[in-house]
C-alpha cells in the first residue's frame, strides 16, 4: 500500500467527545484506541459508530502528558471485529499544536536511534 501520510505516525492517547449538533443530547466523552497518529491526523478505534465528514472534539495527551484540544473531521471508516477503525484530520490546529506533536515524533526517532546502536 502506498504511504500517503505527511508525518511520523507517533503514539499518543485520547478521548473523544461526542456533541450531537442539534440534538438535545448531553455530549458525552469515550475513549479511543489510537492506533497511529502525525502532525496531521490520526487513526483510530472506537465502539462508537462515527460518520465520515462529521467533525468531533477531542484532548490527546502528548509524550509530555499535556493535553491538546483538537477537532477532527473523520475521513475513513471501516468496520473491526469488536468496533470501527477511523481516519481523521486536525482542522484547524494551532502550528504551535502541531508543532509539539512533531517534536515527539523527534524525540522518539532519536530515542530509537541511541537504543540500535546500544
Amino acid at each position: 500500500m502506498e504511504e500517503r501520510r505527511k508525518g511520523k505516525r507517533l503514539e499518543l492517547t485520547a478521548q473523544l467527545v461526542l456533541n450531537p449538533i442539534g440534538s438535545g443530547e448531553e455530549s458525552k466523552a469515550v475513549s479511543i484506541d489510537i492506533t497511529d497518529a502525525s502532525q496531521y491526523g490520526i487513526g483510530f478505534n472506537s465502539h462508537e459508530h462515527l460518520t465520515i465528514g462529521d467533525n468531533y472534539e477531542a484532548f490527546l495527551t502528548i509524550w509530555t502528558k499535556e493535553v491538546i484540544h483538537v477537532f477532527l473531521q473523520i475521513t475513513r471508516a471501516a468496520q473491526i471485529d469488536d468496533g470501527f477503525n477511523y481516519g481523521a484530520i486536525y482542522i484547524g490546529m494551532p502550528d504551535t499544536d502541531r508543532q509539539r506533536i512533531g517534536v515527539y515524533g523527534t524525540v522518539n526517532d532519536t530515542t530509537e536511534e541511541m537504543n540500535k546502536n546500544k
